[in-house]
């Protein structure tokens, strides 16, 4: 049997294509300013704001909302931009109800938070629409950083360096810069390639060099010593380059992939209605991805689009607005349930699961189990730390930071998903290669 026939489920334009641009429109659209300003007038400026303590990069947000209420949005992104250099695509990505807007007082007084994430928004995109920079380099130092990886951490760290006068290189693995703001995100939260041009604004600083497919300790490209010798210091972001299996017979079967790879795949179609779906999409797992993961699937036309979790929705990584999100999109959430086997003969058919519960020893499978039809199946049970470096020392399967980033390897720091410090937010991310940086332009000025 062919492989066509095996998979003959999986079909491209399951809609027509007026649906595929509605579908994977903004899903959150811009505030008009006159929005924004009635938007703005909601903030209390708190004195010792929980919305600032509550954001990674402690961007400030009182401050930024003043003066988008005065009439001064560019001034508010340059507050944004000073913390947070990827400040547009956070607005549009960071999970706000769990970080600045869940802390709001006005979430407490009234339920409705004051829209942080959208009033940022409204302040990066009207600065960046202009296509200036608000920062200029420092006078040059003469010192020069190689940063592995030109994803969040990565080019956060590397605009901060080239900001304080330092010459940057970024080496990537992929063909495009962005990391996960590019491959990894549901297409519909940042459409009309965003991320491309929000890497663009950033490289206006200058200073920074990217060099595309190229990874670290690949014959041919280069290894860490080789980066120690021709830079002063190096800063791995590479994030996470592999994925965690589901370790069950038959997980080789066609019509099963990791849900990073579909996601990618989507955010880098030219047209939509070329990239194939299932009619009956399984998706393992309970994160961000797996959510994506599934939200797209159905607006790609899938009919039947379940999401199984091995513990509780409570208990999930992705925010109960992210849930909801799938919910309302026609995703089916089935909590507590672990798959044990997957049917099929060459091809996914089933997936069969077992009911779990938390034990003495922690989370049991039970008796009871079910089985699900599919001929499409995405694993997001996690990702996992590419091949590193003898010296480098890892801790828990990522890379062992302390301190701003400061790896085992004299010289060398780290930041992001990749080290056992990250949290898979482009925020945190960005927080840990703004900071890395700071302790590097120290490290070299000292020298």
């Amino acid at each position: 049997m062919s492989t066509s026939q095996l998979t003959e489920g999986i079909v491209p334009g399951r809609l027509d294509p007026e649906s595929y641009c509605t579908n994977f429109a903004d899903h959150a659209p811009a505030l008009s300013a006159q929005e924004a300003r009635i938007a703005a007038d909601r903030c209390y400026f708190c004195h010792d704001a929980p919305c600032m303590e509550a954001c990674p990069t402690t961007i400030d947000v009182p401050l930024f909302i003043r003066q988008i209420a005065t009439g001064t949005p560019e001034a508010a992104a340059k507050t944004i931009f000073e913390q947070n250099i990827l400040g547009g695509m956070c607005a549009r990505v960071c999970p706000t109800e769990n970080l600045c807007e869940g802390s709001c007082v006005r979430m407490d007084a009234e339920g409705e938070p004051v829209e942080i994430g959208a009033l940022q928004r409204f302040a990066t995109d009207t600065l960046m629409a202009k296509q200036s920079h608000p920062f200029a380099r420092a006078e040059r130092t003469g010192k020069s950083v190689a940063v592995v990886g030109a994803g969040p951490a990565g080019l956060a760290c590397a605009h901060r360096l080239a900001m304080n006068g330092h010459e940057v290189t970024i080496y990537d693995a992929r063909s495009k810069p962005g990391g996960l703001n590019e491959y990894g995100i549901a297409s519909y939260k940042a459409p009309g390639g965003f991320a491309q041009a929000e890497v663009d604004w950033l490289l206006q600083i200058g200073g920074i060099t990217i060099v595309e497919n190229w990874q670290l300790g690949r014959e041919g490209d280069g290894d860490l010593a080789e980066l120690l010798g021709d830079y002063d210091a190096v800063f791995l972001g590479m994030g996470l380059a592999g994925v965690n299996a589901l370790r069950l017979d038959g997980e080789d079967k066609e019509g099963i992939r990791p849900a990073t790879d579909f996601i990618a795949e989507l955010r880098q179609a030219s047209d939509l209605a070329e990239l194939p779906i299932g009619r009956d999409v399984v998706v393992i797992g309970g994160g961000m991805t797996a959510v994506d993961a599934a939200v797209q699937s159905k607006l790609l036309g899938a009919l039947n689009v379940s999401l199984v979790y091995r513990r509780s929705r409570a208990e999930m990584p992705a925010s109960v607005v992210e849930q909801e999100h799938a919910l309302t999109n026609g995703v089916t959430i089935i909590e507590n349930a672990a798959p044990i086997a997957i049917h099929g003969n060459g091809a996914v058919r089933e997936v069969e699961f077992a009911y779990t519960k938390k034990g003495e020893g922690g989370l049991e499978m039970t008796d009871a189990t079910f089985r699900l039809k599919a001929d499409q199946v995405f694993k997001a049970i996690g990702q996992t730390l590419g091949d590193m470096p003898a010296q480098i020392e890892i801790a828990g399967g990522k890379i062992k930071v302390d301190g701003a980033g400061r790896t085992s390897v004299e010289r060398v720091w780290a930041g992001g998903d990749c080290t056992h410090a990250g949290e898979d937010l482009t925020v945190t991310a960005v927080a840990q290669g703004r900071d890395a940086a700071e302790e590097i332009h120290q490290f070299l000025m000292e020298g």
